[in-house]
């Protein structure tokens, strides 16, 4: 039964970090275009800061799974230096290393709860790719029309 919920769960957790990065993306390829009236450059950093606070938004979603998946008895633990005292604070710190892939390891998932971090890691590597790739696409469009209009 634990392992089915934490199957339900993390499926649940997946699409709607994925959705809600595609609605970002989407309604940021939407907004750029039509606030030509700030300089190229700056519409790359609105970009940037738009993405990077959606993945913030995506890591505390997780945070907020491992927060209620640890409240079922038996789905397992974190345990490390400051893990088991319940500070949500924990569970966001280590979902941001875990999203980023980063696992500096003074925290480790211990039963069911393994699952999500696992998932949790490759939704973020692939949101991080994502990101990078529509990043990639505006640089391209903006910078090349920001070289044009500073020549001219």
């Amino acid at each position: 039964m634990l392992l089915a919920f934490a199957f339900i769960f993390n499926t649940f957790l997946i699409f709607a970090a994925i959705l809600i990065h595609y609605e970002a993306l989407l309604r940021l390829d939407r907004l750029l275009p039509r606030i030509s009236h700030i300089h190229s450059r700056y519409r790359v950093l609105i970009g940037i800061t738009v993405i990077f606070m959606t993945h913030v938004v995506e890591i505390w979603l997780f945070a907020l799974g491992y927060f209620v998946t640890l409240q079922f008895p038996g789905m397992g633990q974190l345990v490390g230096v400051s893990a088991g005292h319940g500070v949500f604070l924990d569970y966001v710190y280590f979902s941001f290393i875990t999203f980023t892939t980063v696992g500096y390891g003074d925290f480790a998932a211990q039963g069911y709860i393994r699952y999500l971090t696992g998932v949790e890691g490759l939704v973020g590597l692939l949101l991080v790719a994502w990101s990078a790739s529509f990043l990639f696409l505006e640089m391209q469009k903006y910078w090349t029309d920001s070289r044009r209009s500073d020549t001219h």
